[in-house]
């Protein structure tokens, strides 16, 4: 049985019992980040005095490595093996890897389930203000300059045949001035909501226009909202 399992996106104490128990019940956990996993097992025996099973082996699985490890998983599972996917934070599959592994878990009919948990997404929505009846996620924004002026393009474009409905972008802390330079360029007007480090303790929602924001400096983890 597989449980995609979501996890913290910062704040361990977002933690559930459910996340919690199916974590240290398996008997294999494939992660993206063996030492956040390890952070997160610890923060679960401080919280809900559960241990790990001591039987439980933790398979490293990042995006380079889905293809190579998928045999060897898709294996263990077929031999009746409990495991959880998770991700170094948040959501298996949104942004992260998993979706090979989940397309040949239903291929093959083996069961699984997902433990819900926190996404940035989400609560980058909830934070912005903006009018929430539908919305859509681009997920990261390409490096190129060219590629993210044209995902901004599609991105307006989307917007409004949605009722003028925000679309959610990941970006660099490093590389959202100039984003939002480029962002200028295709829509000047546009409502912008600047989330950052959400849930940890130096979160920080920014709103303004592109231009105004790309003025001041980020640091951490970036989620960007914006309505067109």
């Amino acid at each position: 049985m597989l449980y995609i399992v979501g996890t913290p996106i910062g704040n361990m104490e977002d933690l559930s019992l459910r996340q919690a128990k199916t974590i240290t019940s398996a008997e294999i956990i494939v992660t993206e980040d063996t030492r956040s996993t390890g952070m997160v097992l610890k923060r679960i025996e401080e919280l809900f005095h559960l241990k790990k099973n001591p039987a439980c082996r933790l398979i490293s699985y990042y995006q380079e490595k889905e293809f190579e490890k998928l045999p060897e998983i898709i294996s263990l599972l077929e031999e009746g093996k409990s495991m959880v996917l998770m991700s170094e934070s948040g959501m298996p599959l949104v942004s992260d890897p998993g979706y090979l592994l989940v397309k040949e878990v239903i291929k093959r009919k083996i069961p699984y389930t997902v433990i819900p948990g926190p996404t940035a997404v989400v609560t980058a929505l909830a934070h912005s203000g903006f009018k929430l009846n539908h919305f859509t996620f681009f997920g990261f924004l390409p490096r190129k300059k060219g590629d993210v002026v044209k995902s901004f393009q599609k991105a307006k474009e989307v917007s409004l045949l949605l009722d003028e409905s925000p679309i959610v972008f990941y970006e660099s802390a490093n590389r959202l001035n100039e984003t939002l330079v480029l962002l200028d360029s295709v829509a000047p007007t546009a409502q912008v909501c600047v989330c950052r480090e959400l849930t940890k303790m130096y979160e920080e929602i920014i709103r303004g226009t592109p231009k105004g924001l790309s003025e001041k400096k980020f640091r951490g983890e970036i989620v960007l909202v914006i309505a067109f």
